[in-house]
């Protein structure tokens, strides 16, 4: 299977690096210096190209998307901050009849975490006593405060019931990776649920997983539900 990996940073070079574990052969890789106004994305760069791998930058998002759904490409979306567009997208992927996966996080382990989160924020939802809050740190050069994974564990405790308020933190300092915190407070006793990232290899095997699943498919689909069936 052929790859394009679209924004060649950090996490574009470790999906280059595991890209033959998962049946993948690099076939173009974009960045600012030859895709800045989306001139890198033609037809001739992408001829035979099986699916994309875009992590870029939020502003980007949108523009390539609708770039290679004009090629007919398939592409994953791992960058973040760029979910108030989802409507936008979504209409064009579907509008063109190519395939997209998107997530906050391709960590296969955090995808589990929301689920976990979830339930617990069933449980304790008709519980009054209990107050929660939600939590991450990130390295200082991730540009979305909060992170779209912690803004999707939110979304995931009040879809699950939890009516009650939430308070958000954030900071950004160093190199961390990602650790996101959900707590549930009460007089008797504290509840914490925590996530924490050693390296960003698990975000590219999720990636490039969600990339093989989506070779030849269709539609607007979200990691979590092709990793669990649901």
């Amino acid at each position: 299977m052929k790859l394009a990996i679209v924004g060649y940073g950090k996490m574009g070079r470790l999906i280059e690096r595991f890209a033959p574990e998962h049946g993948f052969t690099v076939a173009a890789k974009l960045d600012e210096l030859n895709n800045s106004n989306f001139e890198g994305i033609t037809k001739e760069a992408f001829e035979g190209v099986d699916v994309a791998i875009d992590f870029s930058v939020p502003s980007a998002v949108v523009g390539n998307v609708e770039r290679l759904a004009e090629l007919g490409v398939n592409v994953v979306v791992g960058t973040t901050g760029w979910l108030p567009k989802m409507a936008h997208v979504r209409h064009v992927v579907e509008n063109k009849g190519t395939g997209l996966v998107w997530s906050p996080n391709y960590s296969v382990g955090v995808n589990a975490f929301f689920r976990l989160v979830a339930e617990a924020a069933r449980l304790l939802s008709n519980e009054a006593e209990y107050e929660a809050w939600a939590y991450e740190i990130h390295h200082s050069a991730k540009q979305d405060a909060p992170s779209g994974t912690l803004l999707k564990l939110v979304e995931e405790m009040k879809s699950a019931g939890w009516a009650r308020a939430v308070d958000v933190a954030s900071n950004r300092a160093g190199a961390i990776p990602g650790t996101h915190e959900i707590g549930f407070d009460s007089a008797a006793d504290t509840i914490t649920l925590r996530h924490t990232a050693r390296s960003r290899e698990g975000f590219a095997h999720g990636a490039l997983k969600a990339a093989a699943w989506l070779v030849g498919k269709k539609g607007f689909h979200e990691f979590g539900e092709i990793l669990f069936h649901s």
